[in-house]
Formats: structure tokens, sequence, C-alpha cells
């Protein structure tokens, strides 16, 4: 009897155990499916799919993870559609950016630390006579050549180039350094065809040229005449007609004086400036020129010029075109002073420098133009109604510098005003 409930309870345990692992089976198995169903839902979003979904479920353990995974493929399906829009603004504003910059005259190139082009526009292409994307990887050099052979193209800066292919025009370059975050050297190279320019400079310069020397001749002339005139080898003259013969003389020495200036400045340009240097005592340097310009102070502006040296200075220099620019400097402080005080002219030494100072009383320069006299063609006589080019500062600074010295300039409105030339020791 024992026995036969012994055998009974075993059979009960594996009929409960086999009810057991059916139950666990089919979990498992619906486990198995969901983890199948996850799968597939995460290799559609790795392969691009976003509009994948898991189905509801009825477990709530399973609906928590499949919200969450719903969920994430929405916020990324969101993100997909901001990251197409910045992509697509990003595309217009590449081709906005590409086509500005290949509509500019000017060629524009970006090569690499070994010279060879990674990026050209157009109007490269076309200097350079190569189509298209055929310039790629290039040596710039192949194309280019400077005149000077000591360049550094990593550091140009309007330097006049020559392009192979392009041979009849005028080129300058300039270069620029990209500032990357991968180490590796790039440049940018600006080509700009000058042609144009230069022509117009060229034709100005050559009229202006021209039309001085064809005016000094008449002008020359008519100073010889009047010269005649008022030594009476056309007869004899009234008082009243010598004084309107010595004023007309006056003027017509001030036109020869402009057409020279720009005879002169045009020669600078072409030619430089020519020095003959020799040694000067300043004393009777500057004595001789006070002496020539002292009636024309009078006669003009009703002063004299003052000049009481300490001690007889020596300079290396160009007579002649140091006596240019003092006369100029003198010319300008007699045009200039309006209040009947003296032009001081001092001469003095500091350390590498001779200076001589040229000083009147008058009515002064404006702060905001003293950066500006001696550029070319700037006057300040236009102001004040009276002749003048502006280039005769202009020209005496360029003397100066070729000495190796400077003019400077101090001046305080309607109280005084100096220019004090520099020359070295």
């Amino acid at each position: 009897m024992l026995w036969y409930f012994l055998n009974f309870g075993i059979l009960i345990v594996f009929l409960m155990l086999f009810l057991i692992t059916r139950q666990t089976n089919r979990r498992w198995s619906k486990i198995n499916d969901y983890l199948g169903t996850v799968t597939q839902t995460v290799n559609s979003i790795r392969y691009g799919n976003l509009s994948t979904k898991i189905e509801k479920l009825e477990h709530p353990t399973y609906q928590n993870v499949t919200d969450s995974i719903n969920r994430m493929v929405e916020t990324l399906n969101d993100r997909e559609k901001m990251i197409i829009e910045y992509q697509a603004e990003l595309m217009r504003q590449n081709k906005l950016l590409e086509s500005v910059i290949n509509s500019l005259s000017d060629g524009i190139l970006i090569i690499n630390e070994q010279k060879h082009i990674l990026r050209a526009t157009p109007q490269i292409s076309e200097w350079f006579g190569v189509k298209g994307h055929d310039i790629i990887g290039k040596n710039v050099l192949d194309f280019l050549q400077f005149p000077d052979e000591n360049f550094n193209i990593q550091r140009l800066n309007n330097k006049d180039v020559f392009i192979k292919h392009t041979p009849t025009n005028n080129f300058v370059i300039s270069s620029i350094r990209l500032s990357l975050d991968d180490n590796k050297k790039r440049y940018v190279l600006i080509i700009k065809d000058v042609t144009t320019e230069r022509e117009i400079e060229t034709l100005k310069e050559d009229f202006v040229a021209t039309l001085t020397h064809d005016l000094k001749v008449p002008i020359v002339a008519e100073a010889n005449i009047l010269e005649f005139l008022l030594e009476g080898k056309f007869g004899e003259i009234t008082e009243k007609q010598k004084v309107a013969l010595q004023n007309m003389k006056s003027s017509n020495k001030e036109l020869i004086e402009l057409v020279q200036i720009v005879l002169e400045t045009y020669k600078i340009k072409e030619k430089g400036i020519k020095l003959l240097k020799e040694n000067i005592k300043l004393n009777g340097f500057i004595n001789k020129i006070v002496n020539d310009t002292t009636p024309i102070a009078a006669m003009q502006a009703g002063v004299k010029i003052n000049f009481n040296p300490s001690r007889d200075i020596k300079v290396t220099a160009d007579a002649m075109q140091l006596e240019r620019v003092i006369k100029n400097l003198i010319n300008n402080a007699i045009a200039h002073s309006n209040t009947k005080k003296d032009i001081d002219i001092k001469t003095g030494e500091i350390p590498g420098f001779i200076t001589i100072s040229v000083i009147d009383y008058g009515q002064g320069i404006p702060q905001n133009e003293l950066s500006l006299i001696f550029n070319k063609y700037y006057s300040a006589a236009k102001k004040f109604r009276k002749i003048g080019t502006g280039l005769g500062l202009y020209l005496s600074q360029q003397i100066i510098r070729s000495h190796g010295g400077e003019i400077i300039v101090e001046s305080e409105e309607n109280v005084r005003t100096e220019f004090c030339i520099k020359i070295p020791t």
C-alpha cells in the first residue's frame, strides 16, 4: 500500500514538472519572439529606416521597453529631419559662396606646402590655360614666373608676377596662410590683373610729362621777353609799366617752378633720384638761399627771413637737390605767413642726424591734415585760393628720403609751423 502511494506521488511530481516546463518554454518562446522583433527593429534603424516601430504588447514589462525604443526612433527621426535641413542650408550657403568667389575678377587658388594646386577659380583656369579639374594637383610654379628669383611664395604682397599662358597682361599676386586645425600648411593665392591700371597710369604720366614739357618752352620764352622789356631793350618804359612787368615776371617765375616740379616728379617716378653728394658747409649754403628768397618774402608777404646759426655744420648731400627742398619749404612758409611775423631758419644736431628747420608763424596746418600734406597732389594752397599743385612737399620728402633722412612737421593753427629736415651724418 505504501508502495502504491509512493508511486502515485512521484507521478504527481513528474506531472507538475511537465506542466511547469511547458509553461516556461512558452514564456521563453515569447521572449525570443520579442527579442527577435527588437533585433529586427534595431537593424532597420541601423540601416536608416526610421519609420519602423514595435507593435504594442499587452505585457507591462515588455511594453515599457517597447515604448522606450519607439520614442528613441521618433527622436532619431526628428534629428534626421533637422540634419537634412541643416545640410540643405549648408549646401545653399556653399553654392552662394562659390558663386560669389567664381564671379570675382581676381583669380583665387589654394595650394599646399609643396605648391600643388588644391582648388582654383575659373578665372585662374582661364589665365593658366588649363580646363576644369585638370589644374588640380599641378605645381603652381609651372604656370607662374617671378621677376625676382629670391622670392618666398608664402609671403607675397602685391608682388609682380608673370603668367606664362597670358604673357601680354600685367599681374600682381598676394598670399595668405590658411589657419586650420590639421597642422597642414595651406595658402590662398590671390592674383589680380592690373593691365588696365598700368596702361592708364602710363598714359597719365606720359601725358603730364609731354604737357609740362611743351608748356615750359613758351613760359621760358615769355620770361625772356619780360626780362628784355624790364632792361629797356625794346625802349624806355614808365614806372607803372615797370611795376606791372615785375608782377608778371614774378607770376611767370611761379609758373615755371610749378611746371618744373611736375617734370621732376615724373622723372623721379621713371628714373628715381640720382644724387651727386658733396660736403656742404651749411652756414654759407643757407645764407645764399636766404639772400635769394628774401626779396620774394618782402614783396609777397612783407616778412623777413632770419638765420642765426650757432656754428658751421657740415653735411654730405646733393647741393642742388637740398637747395630745392629748402627753397620749397621757405616758399611754403612765405605763402602761409599771414601775420607779418618773420620766418626763422635754424640748424642743429641730434644723434645720427643734422637738422634744418624752417619755422613760420602763420595760419598753421590743421591736425587732421598733417598726415596728408606729403601725399602726391595734396595741396593746402587750394584751401586759401593760392597757386599750388601739392607736388612740392611730396617731391621734397622723396629727395630727403633718397638721402636716408626724412622731413617731419609740427604745427599749431594760427601759432607756429615747423618743417624739420633730418639728414644722416
